[in-house]
Protein backbone atom coordinates (compact mmCIF):
# COMPACT_ATOMS: atom_id res chain seq x y z
CA UNK A 1 0.00 0.00 0.00
CA UNK A 2 1.41 3.38 -1.03
CA UNK A 3 2.25 5.82 1.75
CA UNK A 4 0.40 9.10 1.96
CA UNK A 5 3.25 11.56 1.22
CA UNK A 6 3.82 14.42 -1.19
CA UNK A 7 5.51 13.58 -4.48
CA UNK A 8 8.58 15.77 -3.96
CA UNK A 9 12.31 15.22 -4.23
CA UNK A 10 12.67 15.83 -0.48
CA UNK A 11 10.20 13.06 0.29
CA UNK A 12 11.99 10.81 -2.19
CA UNK A 13 15.29 11.32 -0.36
CA UNK A 14 13.62 10.64 2.99
CA UNK A 15 12.01 7.46 1.70
CA UNK A 16 15.29 6.23 0.24
CA UNK A 17 16.93 6.70 3.64
CA UNK A 18 14.00 4.91 5.33
CA UNK A 19 14.28 2.09 2.80
CA UNK A 20 18.01 1.66 3.49
CA UNK A 21 17.40 1.65 7.27
CA UNK A 22 14.48 -0.79 6.96
CA UNK A 23 16.51 -3.13 4.74
CA UNK A 24 19.44 -3.09 7.15
CA UNK A 25 17.11 -3.60 10.13
CA UNK A 26 15.46 -6.51 8.35
CA UNK A 27 18.83 -8.18 7.79
CA UNK A 28 19.90 -7.66 11.41
CA UNK A 29 16.60 -9.05 12.71
CA UNK A 30 16.88 -12.06 10.39
CA UNK A 31 20.39 -12.73 11.73
CA UNK A 32 19.09 -12.36 15.29
CA UNK A 33 16.23 -14.75 14.54
CA UNK A 34 18.63 -17.37 13.19
CA UNK A 35 20.86 -17.05 16.27
CA UNK A 36 17.85 -17.33 18.59
CA UNK A 37 16.70 -20.46 16.75
CA UNK A 38 20.20 -21.94 17.11
CA UNK A 39 20.03 -21.27 20.86
CA UNK A 40 16.62 -22.93 21.04
CA UNK A 41 17.89 -26.11 19.40
CA UNK A 42 20.85 -26.22 21.80
CA UNK A 43 18.58 -25.61 24.81
CA UNK A 44 16.12 -28.30 23.74
CA UNK A 45 18.93 -30.86 23.45
CA UNK A 46 20.36 -29.85 26.84
CA UNK A 47 16.94 -29.92 28.51
CA UNK A 48 16.07 -33.34 27.11
CA UNK A 49 19.36 -34.84 28.32
CA UNK A 50 19.13 -33.13 31.73
CA UNK A 51 15.48 -34.08 32.21
CA UNK A 52 16.33 -37.73 31.54
CA UNK A 53 19.13 -37.58 34.13
CA UNK A 54 16.83 -35.96 36.72
CA UNK A 55 13.96 -38.38 36.11
CA UNK A 56 16.26 -41.42 36.29
CA UNK A 57 17.87 -40.15 39.51
CA UNK A 58 14.50 -39.38 41.13
CA UNK A 59 13.10 -42.73 40.09
CA UNK A 60 15.99 -44.49 41.82
CA UNK A 61 15.69 -42.27 44.90
CA UNK A 62 11.94 -42.93 45.22
CA UNK A 63 12.53 -46.65 44.71
CA UNK A 64 15.02 -46.63 47.61
CA UNK A 65 12.56 -44.65 49.74
CA UNK A 66 9.83 -47.21 48.97
CA UNK A 67 12.19 -49.98 50.09
CA UNK A 68 12.98 -48.05 53.28
CA UNK A 69 9.26 -47.77 54.06
CA UNK A 70 8.71 -51.45 53.28
CA UNK A 71 11.61 -52.65 55.48
CA UNK A 72 10.48 -50.75 58.59
CA UNK A 73 7.29 -49.59 60.21
CA UNK A 74 6.03 -46.74 57.93
CA UNK A 75 5.35 -44.62 60.99
CA UNK A 76 9.04 -44.75 61.92
CA UNK A 77 10.01 -43.44 58.48
CA UNK A 78 7.36 -40.72 58.64
CA UNK A 79 8.61 -39.55 62.05
CA UNK A 80 12.24 -39.66 60.89
CA UNK A 81 11.54 -37.43 57.89
CA UNK A 82 8.90 -35.16 59.44
CA UNK A 83 11.33 -32.60 60.83
CA UNK A 84 13.33 -30.89 58.06
CA UNK A 85 16.93 -30.25 58.99
CA UNK A 86 18.13 -28.70 55.72
CA UNK A 87 17.39 -25.16 54.62
CA UNK A 88 17.28 -24.57 50.86
CA UNK A 89 17.79 -21.13 49.37
CA UNK A 90 18.20 -20.20 45.72
CA UNK A 91 20.32 -17.29 44.58
CA UNK A 92 18.78 -15.79 41.43
CA UNK A 93 20.57 -13.73 38.80
CA UNK A 94 20.39 -12.95 35.09
CA UNK A 95 22.50 -13.42 31.99
CA UNK A 96 22.10 -12.11 28.46
CA UNK A 97 21.28 -14.27 25.44
CA UNK A 98 21.21 -11.68 22.64
CA UNK A 99 18.42 -9.37 23.85
CA UNK A 100 16.89 -11.88 26.28
CA UNK A 101 17.39 -11.59 30.05
CA UNK A 102 17.75 -15.25 30.99
CA UNK A 103 17.60 -16.28 34.67
CA UNK A 104 20.35 -18.03 36.59
CA UNK A 105 19.61 -20.09 39.70
CA UNK A 106 22.19 -21.24 42.24
CA UNK A 107 20.94 -23.51 45.04
CA UNK A 108 22.43 -23.34 48.54
CA UNK A 109 21.87 -26.03 51.17
CA UNK A 110 22.46 -25.46 54.87
CA UNK A 111 22.18 -28.13 57.52
CA UNK A 112 22.49 -31.93 57.77
CA UNK A 113 20.71 -34.33 55.46
CA UNK A 114 20.03 -36.83 58.25
CA UNK A 115 18.46 -35.65 61.48
CA UNK A 116 17.32 -39.01 62.88
CA UNK A 117 18.86 -41.95 64.64
CA UNK A 118 20.21 -44.99 62.82
CA UNK A 119 18.78 -47.63 65.13
CA UNK A 120 15.21 -47.88 63.86
CA UNK A 121 15.59 -46.52 60.33
CA UNK A 122 16.68 -48.42 57.25
CA UNK A 123 19.91 -47.81 55.39
CA UNK A 124 17.81 -47.41 52.25
CA UNK A 125 16.35 -44.24 53.78
CA UNK A 126 19.85 -42.75 54.05
CA UNK A 127 20.62 -43.66 50.45
CA UNK A 128 17.33 -42.31 49.15
CA UNK A 129 17.84 -38.95 50.90
CA UNK A 130 21.39 -38.72 49.60
CA UNK A 131 20.17 -39.46 46.08
CA UNK A 132 17.47 -36.78 46.33
CA UNK A 133 19.87 -34.12 47.55
CA UNK A 134 22.43 -35.13 44.91
CA UNK A 135 19.92 -34.46 42.11
CA UNK A 136 18.67 -31.20 43.59
CA UNK A 137 21.26 -29.06 41.81
CA UNK A 138 20.36 -30.61 38.46
CA UNK A 139 16.66 -29.98 39.14
CA UNK A 140 17.39 -26.29 39.73
CA UNK A 141 19.52 -26.18 36.56
CA UNK A 142 16.68 -27.82 34.65
CA UNK A 143 14.26 -25.15 35.89
CA UNK A 144 16.74 -22.46 34.82
CA UNK A 145 17.08 -23.88 31.32
CA UNK A 146 13.34 -24.43 30.87
CA UNK A 147 12.60 -20.82 31.86
CA UNK A 148 15.33 -19.63 29.51
CA UNK A 149 13.79 -21.66 26.70
CA UNK A 150 10.39 -20.09 27.39
CA UNK A 151 11.84 -16.55 27.29
CA UNK A 152 13.85 -17.22 24.13
CA UNK A 153 10.76 -18.67 22.43
CA UNK A 154 8.81 -15.49 23.31
CA UNK A 155 11.63 -13.34 21.89
CA UNK A 156 11.62 -15.45 18.70
CA UNK A 157 7.91 -14.79 18.27
CA UNK A 158 8.40 -11.03 18.75
CA UNK A 159 11.37 -10.96 16.36
CA UNK A 160 9.50 -13.00 13.75
CA UNK A 161 6.60 -10.53 13.85
CA UNK A 162 9.02 -7.62 13.31
CA UNK A 163 10.76 -9.42 10.43
CA UNK A 164 7.43 -10.18 8.76
CA UNK A 165 6.22 -6.60 9.25
CA UNK A 166 9.36 -5.23 7.59
CA UNK A 167 9.43 -7.84 4.84
CA UNK A 168 5.76 -7.83 3.85
CA UNK A 169 4.48 -4.38 4.87
CA UNK A 170 7.06 -1.66 5.57
CA UNK A 171 9.64 -2.31 2.81
CA UNK A 172 7.04 -3.04 0.04
CA UNK A 173 5.08 0.11 1.00
CA UNK A 174 8.21 2.25 0.87
CA UNK A 175 9.30 0.68 -2.43
CA UNK A 176 5.88 1.27 -3.97
CA UNK A 177 5.84 4.89 -2.76
CA UNK A 178 9.34 5.54 -4.13
CA UNK A 179 8.28 4.18 -7.53
CA UNK A 180 5.14 6.36 -7.45
CA UNK A 181 7.11 9.53 -6.58
CA UNK A 182 9.67 8.79 -9.34
CA UNK A 183 6.82 8.41 -11.82
CA UNK A 184 5.20 11.68 -10.67
CA UNK A 185 8.50 13.56 -10.81
CA UNK A 186 9.17 12.22 -14.30
CA UNK A 187 5.72 13.36 -15.40
CA UNK A 188 6.34 16.80 -13.90
CA UNK A 189 9.72 17.06 -15.64
CA UNK A 190 8.18 16.09 -18.98
CA UNK A 191 5.40 18.63 -18.41
CA UNK A 192 7.93 21.34 -17.57
CA UNK A 193 10.01 20.47 -20.62
CA UNK A 194 6.94 20.64 -22.86
CA UNK A 195 5.98 24.05 -21.46
CA UNK A 196 9.53 25.37 -21.96
CA UNK A 197 9.55 24.19 -25.57
CA UNK A 198 6.21 25.88 -26.22
CA UNK A 199 7.46 29.09 -24.61
CA UNK A 200 10.57 29.00 -26.84
CA UNK A 201 8.38 28.52 -29.90
CA UNK A 202 6.19 31.43 -28.85
CA UNK A 203 9.26 33.65 -28.30
CA UNK A 204 10.73 32.68 -31.68
CA UNK A 205 7.40 33.27 -33.41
Amino acid sequence: MRLNVNATRMELLKLRRRSAIATRGHKLLKDKLEELMRNVYLLVDEIQALRKEVEDALRKAFARYAQAVAQRDPRVTDIATSLPSVKLSIEAGTRRILNVKAPTFKPKLEGRIRCYGFLETSGELDLSLQAMYAVLEKMVLLAEKEKTLELVAEEIERTRRRVNALEYIVIPNITETIAFIKLKLSEMERGNLTRLMRIKEIIRG
